[in-house]
């Protein structure tokens, strides 16, 4: 598969790895240019190019940028991107670090409904609460009682497929957890956020998980 990840943080970083090894085609950008990116890029394989580029070509596009950045990414950037692209998004709204988002705070939105609102796109969203080293270290295969689960929401039923099957391949099991209206239930501070456990223990999280945004992380 052809995939463009945005953002190589800690997240970014470790998804290009482990992407790069299964044998995807990988291209990724940052902020501050491709040739930033050279070490990254030397030892996964993956194509270092400008945000612009990220998505040109892509079947799935990765956003894992502080959430504050997504207004600023540029116009157009899923211009050129494969038909049916799929747009996975691992953000997580921390007023702490990106200032006041109106629409998060006063209307209710969700962090990934407010990004599908600034990319023009619909997202499904994932790893926002998965420790980025267990990316690298955590990886089970099926059957295996250790391996963990992550939530996965979305509104398009065929893009989560999608997502949920590279989840999948990357060695971790995975939970319905509905639509990007209902993501509240994985965002920082629920009971979902940051667990390490397998699908038994993330449904039951996702279930007992409020809509009221903690006090921490209101602005």
């Amino acid at each position: 598969m052809k995939i463009g990840i945005i953002g190589a943080g800690n997240i970014g970083g470790n998804l290009t790895r482990r992407l790069t090894a299964l044998g995807h085609d990988v291209s990724v950008a940052n902020s501050r240019g491709p040739h930033t990116l050279t070490e990254l890029a030397e030892e996964t394989g993956a194509t270092p190019v400008t945000v612009q580029e990220a998505a040109r070509g892509a079947e799935l596009v990765v956003i894992t940028v502080p959430t504050r950045a997504v207004a600023d990414l540029p116009a157009g950037l899923l211009d050129g991107a494969a038909d049916g692209l799929v747009v996975l998004d691992t953000n997580n709204y921390y007023p702490q670090r990106d200032g006041r988002i109106a629409a998060i705070e006063d209307e209710g939105l969700t962090e990934s409904r407010w990004t599908e609102r600034n990319i023009g796109h619909p997202v499904i969203k994932a790893f926002n609460g998965t420790y980025a080293q267990d990316i690298l270290q955590r990886p089970r295969p099926a059957g295996d009682p250790d391996r963990l689960a992550l939530p996965v929401a979305g509104d398009d039923e065929a893009a989560k497929r999608k997502v949920r099957a590279l989840i999948d391949d990357l060695g971790f099991d995975t939970v319905d957890a509905g639509g990007i209206d209902d993501s509240w239930r994985q965002q920082p501070d629920s009971p979902v956020y940051g667990l390490r456990a397998g699908v038994d223990g993330v449904t039951k999280a996702l279930a007992e998980a409020s809509p009221d945004r903690p006090a921490a992380f209101r602005a």
